[in-house]
Formats: structure tokens, C-alpha cells, sequence
């Protein structure tokens, strides 16, 4: 279980450095993606595509085979299976990867925070914020985001579409296209955390380190990214385990 829970941290750190990472090159100031020719969403959802991907490769590399890098997948597929041996040490690993992450993050960046003075662009380098607050419209917006990204990823590995597997390697690049297509089909809203690790660690990160002028991390709203995913990721464990999937 250590080996396992290890690839979940190196797998979800290298998510956040390189996802958070995109968001904050188009963001800051005076780096020179910023503003990426008036076309940043599309920047930000590849951004966070390719680094599914390289986190997937990451964690199985690492020890992982299962490569969840996200506590919504864990519990989806501990409902369907009906075993939650591994979800609170998946939880603590990813939690800390991406926490972990956010710090590089901070770090790769450390000249440009001091000339960003828009306290929102920084904190959205860390965790996402919806575009109109409303918490019921949010809450359901990530639940239906993370019941999405469970739910296919369940059938991406299903035995009716890989069979008896998936052409090795393929599975990263499947699930890292599945992420890019919520993000430009469904991440408007609410920035799709989809990942309540991947909201909750960076924002830990944001609350807890020296950045020059980050003003406040929002914590009113970090129940939404966590609350949002589980709940989705539960509803597609349930209805993986009812199809037979």
C-alpha cells in the first residue's frame, strides 16, 4: 500500500504543478504566455488535459497501477467495487501531492506574484472559483462534472470497450482527452475542480504560503470543490456497480 499511495502523490503532484502551472503562465503578470492570444480557456482546459495524462503515467511509474490522482475517483470506484480499503490513504497521498504541487508552482513563478496585483488572478493559479457564485448552481455543476468524468472513465476501462485491456500507455491519453472535453464542455461554470484534492491542497497552499499581495483564499466556497466531486463520484460509482460495468 505505501508503494501504491506514494504513485498517488507523485502522480497528483505533477497534476497540480504542471494544471495549476498553465493557469498561472496566461495569469501573471509578465510571463510570457500571459493572456495566450485572447484565447486562455482553451489554454488552461489543454493545460489541464495534458497533465491528467503525464500524472497518470506519474503515479503507475511510481507504484500506482490504480492512477486515481483524484479522492471523487477513488470513491466512485470504491462504491462500484464495494471495498474503501484504499480510499483514505489514497486520500492523504493526494492531498498532499497536490499541495505539494502548489508550492512548485509557487516557486517556478516567485518573480511574478509581486507584479500581479489582481488578488483573484493569483488565487485562481491555486483553486478554482465559479464564474457566478451560487451554491446550489455550483454544487450541481461540479457534481455533474465529476458523475461525467467517473462515469466515463468506468466505461473507458469497462470490458465492452478495452476487453481484455487496454494497448498499454493508452488509458492516460483516453482519460486526459475525457478531462480536456469536460473542461470545454462544462468547466465555465465553476472552473471544473472535478478533484476536491486538487482544489483543497492548492488552496491550503495559497492560504498558507508568502505570496505578495494574495489576499483572502475563499474558504466559503472550498466546500463546493470538495463537497461537489464526492458526491458525483459517488453517484457514477453507484451507477457503474447498477450497470454491471
Amino acid at each position: 500500500m505505501a508503494q501504491k499511495c506514494f504513485g498517488e502523490f507523485m502522480g497528483t503532484l505533477v497534476l497540480v504543478l504542471l494544471g495549476d502551472g498553465a493557469v498561472a503562465n496566461v495569469l501573471l503578470k509578465r510571463s510570457k504566455a500571459e493572456g495566450s492570444a485572447n484565447d486562455r480557456w482553451m489554454v488552461i482546459t489543454s493545460g489541464w488535459a495534458f497533465a491528467v495524462m503525464a500524472g497518470v503515467f506519474t503515479a503507475i511509474a511510481c507504484g500506482s497501477s490504480d492512477a486515481h490522482l483524484n479522492p471523487a475517483v477513488t470513491l466512485g470506484f470504491a462504491v462500484s467495487s464495494g471495498s474503501f480499503l484504499k480510499f483514505a490513504p489514497y486520500v492523504v497521498a493526494q492531498i498532499l501531492g497536490a499541495f505539494v504541487g502548489a508550492i512548485l508552482v509557487w516557486i517556478h513563478f516567485l518573480p511574478h506574484w509581486k507584479f500581479t496585483e489582481d488578488a483573484t488572478l493569483k488565487l485562481a493559479c491555486f483553486s478554482t472559483m465559479p464564474a457566478i457564485r451560487n451554491f446550489a448552481a455550483n454544487l450541481v455543476s461540479e457534481v455533474i462534472g465529476t458523475l461525467v468524468l467517473v462515469f466515463v472513465v468506468g466505461a473507458i476501462f469497462s470490458k465492452a470497450v478495452a476487453g481484455t485491456g487496454l494497448v498499454s500507455g493508452l488509458g492516460a491519453y483516453l482519460v486526459a482527452a475525457l478531462v480536456w472535453g469536460i473542461g470545454l464542455s462544462l468547466g465555465g461554470t465553476t472552473g471544473f475542480a472535478i478533484n476536491p484534492a486538487r482544489d483543497f491542497g492548492p488552496r491550503l497552499a495559497h492560504a498558507i504560503l508568502p505570496i505578495a499581495g494574495k489576499g483572502t483564499s475563499d474558504w466559503s466556497y472550498a466546500i463546493v470543490p470538495i463537497l461537489g466531486p464526492l458526491i458525483g463520484g459517488s453517484l457514477a460509482g453507484i451507477l457503474l456497480r447498477a450497470i454491471g460495468i
